[in-house]
């Protein structure tokens, strides 16, 4: 009997989390049985069994793995100033964009995550985890707005809640367009005017560059 060592089982766990990746994108979750995953592995379903509890728990870890462009990009939002606070709502934007383009495992997560899944069930803990991502960009940004205010930097009479969910609107809606159909614009260069002039709007004119 062979030994299974630390290394080989965390192989094992590695790899059937790419193959549920795979078919996840290929199918949709709900219509991907772990015997599919388990049979795209090479495993038994014992093993699937051994290193999550269920499909829940295999997503979860799956989602776990791989941050997803708007959490990597919320660490430029936490360490960036207050001297430009629109400028870093600019830079926010692109970094979500330029890792959806560039970083594959977190595109096809973010794709799993928002076109390939039902919120129901056990998969309710998707909608619970952007829920909160999205609670936790909207009060970041919202309080970025009003330094903005302060600074003279946005025009006082704008509702900084109204802007930042329409801000966050914007880039989500331009990165689920561009994950539907990837070849029908660029996402960084399309999307670095849109959202500038989004913000222009709101800037100040004593403001402007």
């Amino acid at each position: 009997m062979v030994r299974r060592t630390k290394a080989d089982a965390m192989a094992t766990h590695d790899k059937i989390l790419d193959c549920a990746e795979s078919l996840f994108v290929q199918r949709g979750v709900s219509r991907t049985a772990l015997q599919d995953i388990a049979d795209a592995a090479g495993v038994t379903r014992g093993a699937i069994y051994w290193h999550f509890t269920d499909k829940a728990g295999l997503f979860g870890a799956m989602l776990q793995r791989a941050k997803m462009p708007f959490e990597s990009a919320m660490q430029s939002l936490n360490e960036s100033g207050a001297d430009d606070p629109l400028g870093d709502l600019e830079k926010y934007a692109l970094i979500v964009f330029r890792l959806a383009e560039t970083d594959i495992r977190a595109r096809r997560v973010f794709e799993i995550a928002t076109l390939k899944v039902e919120y129901v069930d056990d998969m309710s803990a998707v909608r619970t985890r952007r829920a909160e991502m999205a609670a936790q960009w909207m009060a970041h940004t919202e309080s970025r707005l009003r330094t903005a205010i302060e600074s003279g930097h946005v025009d006082g009479r704008v509702d900084p809640r109204n802007v930042a969910l329409g801000l966050w609107a914007l880039i989500d809606g331009l990165l689920r367009a561009w994950m539907v159909e990837p070849t029908a614009f660029g996402l960084s260069a399309e999307g670095k005017p849109i959202v500038a002039t989004f913000l222009a709007a709101i800037r100040e004119r004593s403001g402007r560059q």
